[in-house]
């Protein structure tokens, strides 16, 4: 049993699918090998702050009596019924509580579903749980999750990324086949070049923002996050689609993504490196990869050619004046007397302002004040026109840049982070360094445009995963997709299997612990 359980938890959401669907395996077999997969290694990893088992557990046994009574019940099941998958816990559930990573929601449980958690319910996909997260998605390493960091697998005394670690951490610990992410500067991909994981950021607008909690509404995109290009697509077609209840929804249909994922092909198509993110500041083994990764698009028939777009110089700096100019207004409702936590004051009247301010200060954590001081700043009166204002202006020259770009360039490609997973508290007391983490993500929000990164190895330096990301114009996520099941495939073909499957080398037991039980590779 513990062999067919270690077996089960190393399939991918599209063999899962297939097996299900062929009465190979049950739901309940693959949610409970989950659950246990949970049960034995997330106290060393920290992926989840909320299992939810019995719910998960009632979903499968449901899939199954349909698959079981056969006819008109079966066949009306969507292909992933009974594939469990994880949620981030910034992404609102009936009958789980949402913490956003935060002290001042602990406990919060909310009246209503996520437009994307209702999807996966109508898909009948067992909900594992909700995954950690830095505080409100604010940070690069889920170091400022108020419920303690997410630990990489690959190596746990370093970072899974950030903001959406626990995802990618419990994707690459084999604790879920599938999760969802939010990503806001890169909190879905970052984590997934980090890990050795996919994570994609689809178009802004081609998936409903409603149900989750805001922290910058013009930047924020729920997304997958799993460990094959095809299992994305597969994921992004459930959750996809457009959302009244949304007002920047797309009504743009995206049902290609699948299809796209099975081409098998670019020759023909061009590729443009981004010259401006890549190069000086990288890691030499996160460049040798990218690198590498160039040539087998090569040999795949693409051509290659250099784009240049200038302005993402100042990317950083514009995003860090909208997004948390966009963080003080979100949060504003955090005040202690709508929802959630609420701290008296010790002394002196008790005045609306002053439960406010005694609940923020100890409610939110210390990365979370900084953006709401500086979001706070950077919109009143007398430097609105100064910071906020010159930022949106940058955002444009951004999109323009891009614009030019595809005009040249089928696809754009570059690294997803400048550097492999650096160690935990390495970076805590230095926001700025950390910032600079999303120095390759950020420009896909400020301009809207879909990104995706997938594992392009291992770095020379220290054995650990690098990220490759590609981007695409606004609403052609299938290019993403296309592109990167054939990068994919031939990276796999040099390193001789998925990525995660290189992983037992390593120190970590984690992984190991798998590999070692189910005959893994290498």
């Amino acid at each position: 049993m513990t062999e067919l359980k270690n077996e089960l938890i190393r399939h991918s959401a599209a063999d899962l699918a297939a097996k299900l669907t062929a009465r190979e395996v049950t739901a309940v077999e693959v949610t409970q090998a989950h659950l246990d997969r949970i049960a034995d290694v997330d106290g060393q990893v920290n992926a989840f702050l909320h299992v939810n088992g019995e719910e998960a557990l009632a979903v499968a046994a449901e899939v199954d009596a349909a698959r079981a009574a056969g006819g008109s019940a079966a066949d009306e099941l969507h292909a992933l019924a009974g594939v469990p998958i994880a949620v981030k816990d910034l992404i609102v559930t009936i009958g789980q509580p949402t913490t956003a990573g935060s002290k001042i929601l602990e406990g919060w449980h909310s009246p209503y579903d996520a437009t994307v958690v209702k999807k996966l319910r109508a898909a009948k996909m067992p909900i594992l749980g909700k995954t950690n997260l830095d505080e409100f998605a604010m940070g690069s390493s889920t170091e400022h999750s108020a419920y303690g960091p997410t630990r990489n697998p690959w190596d746990l005394d370093r970072i899974p990324g950030g903001s959406g670690g626990g995802s990618a951490a419990a994707v690459a610990a084999f604790e879920a086949p599938l999760a969802l992410g939010t990503d806001t500067g890169g909190s879905i991909r970052q984590p997934g070049a980090v890990t050795g994981t996919v994570g994609v950021k689809p178009t802004y607008g081609a998936v409903s923002r409603y149900g989750a909690i805001a922290m910058a509404s013009s930047l924020d995109q729920i997304g997958p996050v799993s460990r094959t290009v095809l299992d994305s697509a597969l994921l992004q077609e459930v959750i996809g689609g457009h959302d009244p209840f949304d007002s920047t929804s797309l009504t743009d249909p995206f049902n290609d993504l699948v299809a796209a994922a099975r081409v098998g092909n670019v020759a023909g198509m061009k590729i443009g490196i981004v010259k401006e993110l890549h190069g000086e500041g990288y890691q030499a083994g996160v460049e040798n990869r990218f690198n590498e990764s160039l040539e087998l698009l090569k040999d795949a028939g693409a051509e290659i050619v250099e784009v240049s777009c200038p302005n993402l110089k100042y990317a950083l700096g514009a995003y860090y004046l909208i997004m948390p100019s966009e963080v003080s207004s979100n949060l504003a409702k955090f005040d202690g007397v709508r929802f959630g936590l609420r701290v008296l004051p010790k002394d002196g009247p008790m005045t609306i302002e002053r439960v406010m301010g005694a609940t923020r200060a100890a409610g939110f954590g210390d990365e979370v004040k900084r953006r709401i001081i500086l979001g706070t700043y950077a919109l009143s009166a007398g430097y609105y026109d100064a910071y906020y204002g010159s930022a949106q202006k940058v955002r444009t020259l951004i999109q323009r840049d891009f614009d030019a770009a595809f005009a040249k360039a089928d696809v754009l490609i570059s690294p997803t982070a400048p550097t492999t997973a650096f160690k935990l508290g390495e970076k805590l007391d230095d926001p700025l360094a950390m910032y600079l983490n999303d120095v390759a993500t950020i420009p896909a929000n400020l301009a809207g445009i879909p990104g995706l990164s997938l594992p392009g190895g291992l770095a020379d330096e220290d054995g650990l995963p690098v990220g490759i990301q590609l981007l695409a114009p606004a609403r052609k996520d299938a290019r993403l997709y296309r592109v990167g099941a054939v990068l994919e495939s031939m990276l796999e073909e040099k390193w001789g299997g998925p990525m995660l499957s290189q992983a037992p080398e390593l120190k970590t037991a984690v992984l190991g612990a798998v590999s070692n039980t189910a005959g893994g590779s290498n």
